[in-house]
């Protein structure tokens, strides 16, 4: 059966502080003139964007504080799933972290996940050490990654491990590097055989070129320039599943590559190894 999701990448600018209630105002308009949409999707910063790189971290909150309940809120009244970009997140240790939220439309916070490589040097917040996926009932699983998690190959392969069907990819890319992210977000959807959406900010915060891959790696939506869109698609997560049975074109299934007597591999890099029998997706066993 088909696992299909409508989504929506809202590549625009940053226009009031979250604070100030201009989220609010600019979802409910962006529904109401793109209705039908599941799953709607923010950039990195989107929320706070003047307070990206700045030592102190001057907004930075618990996310259980009241201002997000605010998002949950939204996410119920309009009822979607909502990404609404990233915000600082002050732990308990007193560490900061980039951090992205997720709120279902029963207004729930279902996931958050901590940036795990801060784009250094600029970017001063403490990495995080723990993987994202959750699940939309009956449509599939998401993986989360911000913006410079891409480049890492280990990242998207490890969420594609756990049983991500898509990866979100939450960006606010402003430098001159935005065409090289276009091809390693092909190479990642490629490589692991899995949807990748990348949602970068408009400008004048982002150089936008927001794009959806398939498992495949074809592109199936993209924009052509910085100016502000909203990207939509419809797409089925359970075509991951499907090439990573019946492989890419047809032929190449990594996924399937190893057999029970396959000798370990070991990986000096890591300190680790590739071990088959841990290598197929867990198609949802671990999955937080």
């Amino acid at each position: 059966m088909p696992q299909i999701v409508r989504i929506a990448l809202a590549q625009t600018a940053h226009i009031e502080t979250f604070a100030s209630g201009g989220f609010e105002h600019q979802l409910r308009a962006l529904v109401e003139r793109h209705p039908g949409f599941d799953l709607w999707v923010f950039p990195e910063f989107h929320l706070e964007p003047d307070q990206a790189h700045k030592p102190n971290f001057p907004l930075a909150r618990a996310v259980d504080d009241a201002a997000f309940a605010r998002l949950g809120a939204l996410a119920r009244e309009l009822g979607i799933w909502l990404v609404p970009g990233t915000v600082y997140e002050r732990a308990a240790s007193g560490d900061v972290h980039n951090t992205a939220l997720v709120y279902s439309p029963d207004g729930e916070r279902v996931a958050s996940y901590r940036k795990m490589f801060p784009w250094r040097p600029a970017e001063l917040s403490h990495p995080g050490g723990t993987f994202e996926v959750f699940e939309v009932p009956g449509i599939g699983r998401i993986g989360l990654s911000i913006c410079y998690d891409i480049w890492f190959p280990e990242h998207t392969r490890h969420l594609a491990w756990l049983g991500a069907d898509l990866v979100l990819n939450l960006v606010q890319t402003g430098t001159s590097d935005r065409e090289q992210e276009l091809t390693i977000v092909r190479g990642n959807a490629i490589m692991n055989q899995v949807w990748v959406a990348s949602v970068n900010a408009a400008a004048p915060t982002g150089r936008g070129r927001s794009l959806i891959a398939d498992p495949a790696g074809t592109v199936v939506a993209s924009s052509p320039d910085a100016s502000e869109e909203i990207l939509t698609a419809v797409i089925d997560l359970g075509a991951a599943a499907r090439v990573q049975t019946e492989g890419t074109a047809g032929v190449s299934r990594p996924w399937h590559q190893f057999r029970d007597p396959d000798a370990t591999i070991p990986l000096p890099l890591y300190a680790g190894e590739i071990a088959p029998s841990r290598w197929t997706p867990s198609r949802g066993e671990g999955i937080r």
